[in-house]
């Protein structure tokens, strides 16, 4: 069975993390969260107090930063999925929270920033048999990718399953302030000049609004034959 790359993009907290980490798992890929990458630099920027009082960023010392930026993934044998860790330090719990979430558009709308994390994904997926989610996979890291899948829910659908996930994880959630942020981020990540969110032309679009995770993940693995299997 011949290798392929697998690009899933698509609006935030519409599930396409769990979707490409399971068909992953399921077909022996190798499985890298770019939305995490972009996370994992948000932290590092609120930590570093970088973000201004209106929300912008500083980004000429943000630029002055990023050669101290190191993100990688490692296998969680407890949970058989990668965890991301932010030079060393695992930030897995950290990058979900609704404060980074609340701040992440901005870094991920920054130039220099996405140069550097698409070199590093694009290095990644070099010798296929991988699979990534994000924004931009099938538009600009892999736009020549052998199966491209465009992700999207409604706003109410997933505001709520984000909400829940932070319950079940006991992290404070609001719904109506975990809405607003899906919102806002769609608005950001469409209307960015650089990459911004949109669907390949060639990308399989999958409404999943009303789908169960077991409906998504057949529905993937069916894609995944068809493209794979002579």
């Amino acid at each position: 069975m011949k290798k392929i790359t697998i690009a899933i993009d698509g609006h935030s907290s519409c599930g396409k993390s769990t979707m490409a980490k399971d068909l992953a798992r399921e077909v022996g890929y190798i499985y890298v969260d770019t939305g995490a990458m972009y996370r994992s630099v948000t932290l590092y920027a609120l930590r570093r107090g970088l973000f201004r009082e209106d929300g912008s960023v500083n980004t000429a010392e943000l630029e002055r930063e990023m050669p101290h930026i190191h993100i990688s993934f490692r296998l969680n044998q407890a949970t058989g999925r990668p965890d991301t860790y932010l030079n060393n330090e695992c930030v897995e719990k950290e990058i979900r929270s609704l404060e980074v979430s609340s701040h992440v558009s901005p870094i991920a709308a920054i130039g220099f920033v996405r140069r550097a994390l698409v070199a590093q994904q694009q290095l990644m997926g070099k010798d296929k048999g991988v699979v990534m989610d994000g924004r931009d996979i099938g538009t600009v890291v892999f736009p020549d990718a052998e199966l491209k899948v465009f992700v999207t829910a409604s706003a109410r659908v997933r505001a709520q399953r984000r909400y829940d996930e932070l319950q079940a994880k006991g992290m404070p959630a609001d719904f109506d302030d975990i809405l607003k942020n899906v919102e806002e981020r769609d608005y950001i990540d469409s209307h960015r000049e650089e990459s911004p969110l949109r669907q390949a032309d060639d990308a399989l679009l999958l409404d999943n609004s009303s789908m169960t995770i077991e409906e998504q993940k057949q529905w993937l693995l069916d894609r995944f034959r068809e493209k794979t299997c002579p």
